[in-house]
């Protein structure tokens, strides 16, 4: 997918700065085309997916049976495979991208001063994105389309379990992106999966790449952090709590901590801790607990809940703060909301928290002293998604307070510049 064809022969560092120019030239045309020309191009993508339907779902069974080859666990192999629905999904989650407004030219903000300057603050593209992420190949799609509505250019590094697949998609979008007039090198793939290529991207292409967004697990983002050498946008880890307040509606607090663990289990806004009110004890803890292992999730207690729950298995000291990605969980009660909020702030990694609460005071008080890029009331933790959000997809969620919070979508690929208009002002000595 390349498009330093003629660079192939040479050493690696070679080829990906040849990636890397290749990507500054095209942020510089993409800063000035058109929404309509991005939007034709994301249509294009999205109708290149559903062509290509059988081409992607083969290369994605390759994937498959070298992931099952080489031992890859349940949670792992959920997020690497793809059918016909999920690749509807990825279709359809591109053109809600082409539907989003155009975020560059925004005008955030606009003033006039005593001495008649005129000043805009105004969206303007980061330029171009290093995008690196593990086994979920429909992230190739997501970032591809999410840089582009945003007028930045985008290197992405898939993970060598999705690397047939990925590149799959990474065609559809090539194609697209010729057809509709725009640089092929607006999108484009590290063509190898040697690691030293992340190390380049991340070490040696300062004067091409401005921002490195990594997605994945732990040591990958571990590893992008200490090495990156431009700004990162990221997430450690997905450590997300429910909480069940003693207010809490049973039926509603069943259903949701069930969906919280169960939909998915290998994505970040999963749970991985229930912490349920010794308020309510007695009469909730019993039943979520037993709808979470009917669900087939194993469950791993406090003393409190292995008392009310027999086949409770013990938790060890690690289990929290624990990011399991996989159908375990971890439960405990507490003895209020304040020793609630402070379980949290010692084992959460900032991404999403929920409360279950009917008590809007309590609600509000989990809402104002807890500090996690994302907080719920009475709603799945996996609706922590940009796509749930409403905006269209995201390439992740970050937990950093600089720059871009929560989930990351076509507005958070965006900086800013000041436009200043005078009539011939000067500024006195």
């Amino acid at each position: 997918m390349s498009t330093a064809k003629n660079e192939i022969g040479l050493d690696l560092s070679a080829q990906m700065r040849a990636l890397g120019r290749s990507a500054r030239e095209a942020a510089g045309i993409l800063a000035r085309v058109t929404t309509a020309q991005k939007n034709a191009a994301l249509k294009g993508i999205a109708a290149e997916i559903r062509a290509s339907k059988q081409t992607i779902l083969d290369a994605n069974a390759q994937d498959m049976a070298a992931a099952r080859e080489r031992g890859l666990g349940g949670a792992m192999l959920d997020r690497l495979e793809l059918n016909a629905a999920r690749i509807a999904s990825m279709a359809a989650g591109v053109e809600a991208i082409a539907e989003l407004e155009d975020p560059i030219g925004t005008v955030l903000a606009q003033w006039e001063r005593p001495n008649g300057l005129h000043i805009e603050r105004v969206r303007v593209p980061l330029g171009v994105i290093g995008i690196i992420y593990e086994s979920r190949p429909n992230v190739t799609a997501d970032a591809g389309a999410l840089c582009l509505k945003s007028g930045n250019a985008a290197i992405l590094r898939g993970g060598t379990e999705s690397a047939r697949s990925s590149a799959a998609i990474g065609h559809c979008i090539v194609r697209a992106l010729a057809a509709a007039g725009l640089p092929e090198a607006a999108v484009q793939m590290v063509p190898t999966q040697d690691r030293e290529a992340v190390g380049i991207l991340l070490r040696d292409m300062r004067e091409f790449v401005d921002v490195i967004v990594p997605r994945g697990g732990k040591s990958l983002i571990s590893r992008v952090q200490q090495d990156a050498r431009v700004p990162v946008m990221s997430h450690l880890e997905g450590i997300c709590h429910t909480y069940v307040h003693a207010s809490a509606d049973l039926a509603m607090a069943r259903s949701v901590v069930v969906n919280a663990k169960m939909r998915r289990t290998g994505i970040c806004g999963a749970t991985e801790t229930v912490l349920v009110d010794k308020a309510c004890a007695a009469t909730h803890l019993q039943p979520i607990v037993n709808d979470l292992i009917e669900a087939g999730c194993e469950v791993r207690g406090d003393e409190q809940t292995q008392a009310l729950v027999a086949s409770v298995r013990a938790a060890e000291g690690d289990d929290w703060g624990k990011e399991f990605l996989d159908a375990i969980v971890a439960v405990r009660v507490v003895d209020d909301i304040d020793a609630a909020v402070q379980h949290i702030r010692k084992y959460g990694s900032g991404h999403t928290e929920a409360i279950i609460a009917e008590d809007d005071q309590a609600a509000e008080r989990f809402f104002a002293e807890l500090d996690s890029a994302i907080l719920m009331r009475n709603a799945s933790t996996q609706f922590a998604d940009g796509g749930e959000f409403g905006m269209g997809a995201e390439i992740g969620i970050a937990t950093g307070k600089i720059h871009a919070r929560g989930p990351v979508g076509a507005a958070e690929l965006t900086s800013y510049k000041y436009l200043v208009r005078g009539t011939g002002q000067t500024r006195p000595s």
